[in-house]
This record gives C-alpha cells, sequence and structure tokens, in this order.
C-alpha cells in the first residue's frame, strides 16, 4: 500500500497517525531522502529502510500518538558502528534527518438545513480540513447541480438526503462530530434538538433562529423532552458572533463560520 493510501485509509477509518519521512540523507544509507513511512496505533505502511532507524522512529511515533497536543519534530541519525542504538547497529556509514508528522483525526461539521445559509455555510467550511457532512430533507437542495459551487472543496463532503426522520443520521456521525441545525423547518429543528441532545458522542451543536424561538424550543424541551437545564444548555444558541448582525445568507455564514472555528480553537487549548 502506498502511502497516500495509508494516510486516506487512516482518514476514512478517523484514526490518528504520523507521516514519517526521510528529510535529508548524508552518504551511505538505507533509503533515499523522501522515503515514507506511516504509523498508525497497531499498524505500519511502507519504510525508512528499516532497522535502528525506522524501530526508534516508530517508537516515538508511537509516543506521539498519545500526546495531547503533538508537533511535527525532527530526529538525526549516525550510522556508523561506535553509536550505541536501542534497536541495533547500522554502520552504513551516513547521516539522516527524519521529520515526524502528526496525523490527527479530522474534525467533523454536519449541517442540518442546505438553504441559503447552509449553502454558503458549507461554502466556507469547504474550504477548511474538515469531514463535512451536508443533510436537507429537500432533494432538491442536494442536487449535483446546486452543490458544484462545492466542486473545489478542501473538505470531505458527505451529502445525506433524509426525506423522513433527519434526526436519524446523528447516530451515524463521527465521534465529536460538531452540529450546527438550520433546517427550513421549525417542527424540524425542534426534533433535531431534542435528537441532539440524547445523542452523547457528539460535539457542540448550534441552532440559529431569535430569542422568540428558542424559548419555545427550551420550554418543549423541558416538558415534552424531559431534559434538565443542564442538558438543554448544550445548545448553543443564537450561533455566530454577536456583533455581526447582518442578516444576509453570506453574513450569517461567515459569523457562524468564525464561531465555529473559535470553538475549534479552545478545544486545542
Amino acid at each position: 500500500m502506498t502511502w497516500i493510501a495509508a494516510v486516506t485509509r487512516l482518514r476514512a477509518r478517523r484514526e490518528s497517525g504520523v507521516l514519517v519521512t526521510v528529510a535529508t540523507v548524508r552518504g551511505h544509507a538505507p533509503r533515499e531522502a523522501g522515503a515514507k513511512l506511516v504509523v498508525g496505533h497497531d499498524e505500519t505502511w511502507g519504510s525508512i529502510g528499516g532497522g535502528n532507524v525506522e524501530a526508534v522512529a516508530i517508537d516515538r511515533a508511537r509516543e506521539m500518538l498519545t500526546a495531547a497536543k503533538a508537533e511535527p519534530e525532527l530526529m538525526d541519525f549516525a550510522l556508523n558502528d561506535k553509536v550505541t542504538n536501542q534497536h541495533g547497529v547500522q554502520c552504513c556509514g551516513g547521516t539522516v534527518s527524519i521529520l515526524l508528522e502528526p496525523l490527527p483525526v479530522v474534525r467533523a461539521v454536519a449541517i442540518f438545513g442546505v438553504g441559503h445559509v447552509g449553502l454558503e455555510l458549507a461554502r466556507i467550511l469547504a474550504r477548511q480540513d474538515l469531514d463535512l457532512h451536508l443533510i436537507d430533507s429537500r432533494a432538491d437542495m442536494l442536487t449535483d447541480t446546486r452543490l458544484n459551487t462545492l466542486s473545489d472543496a478542501v473538505a470531505q463532503l458527505h451529502v445525506h438526503h433524509t426525506p423522513l426522520l433527519p434526526e436519524e443520521i446523528l447516530e451515524d456521525l463521527p465521534h465529536g462530530t460538531h452540529i450546527l441545525i438550520m433546517t427550513h423547518d421549525h417542527a424540524e429543528d425542534a426534533a433535531l434538538c431534542d435528537a441532539a441532545l440524547r445523542t452523547t458522542h457528539l460535539g457542540s451543536v448550534g441552532l440559529i433562529g431569535s430569542a422568540a424561538k428558542w424559548a419555545r424550543f427550551r420550554k418543549r424541551l423541558t416538558t415534552e423532552g424531559g431534559h434538565d437545564d443542564p442538558v438543554i444548555d448544550r445548545i448553543k444558541t443564537p450561533i455566530g458572533l454577536s456583533d455581526i448582525t447582518g442578516k444576509e445568507p453570506a453574513t450569517i455564514a461567515v459569523s457562524v463560520a468564525a464561531d465555529l472555528l473559535r470553538t475549534f480553537e479552545n478545544e486545542g487549548e
């Protein structure tokens, strides 16, 4: 398997990994500069030459996988019989530098409702390295022609048409997915809020709408849904930056995207 395929597999599995690259070579070494190895929690793919260099790199990569916030780092190796090595002698005679780059699990975002605001928001978030889920009960919101504006997306797009019960998709979303609820139907929004509060593996939950809408929803979530206040407080509403007050779809989308990116940064602190 190529290293690109291995990275793709880790991403599809939503597993973290480390990309190990031979950065520089001086003299003789088992592999040339550019050789790559992908290290996962339980598997490796590719090779940077075997022996002590590869074994030490794998050990360090596995340490990085358990670190709270790993950063890229360089490791230098002298390949001669005068150096005491952890995993045996390599006496090729050269020196190599190895670059280790963490491959974190990418964040996931789900937009429920791909109307005017939802599509503008998708256009912005599609420029981020995300797994971006677009969910709508209306098939005409998810046509290829309409979503063609996302054809150059950096994000991995996942489109879901859910004509009956869009809330059922919540259970299938990846762990930690951030939820943005902005459908065309307040009843649909309310059902999604209730279901999101019952789905424990999600990230943040945001709801678009006015204070009056939220007051009705909050009462319903308490009386009909049986949720207590701390649980209901998981839902953030209104979403977006409070000092951006424009009501144009593109303006709202910029505000919501900026607020979400700030949430991402707070997660990493």
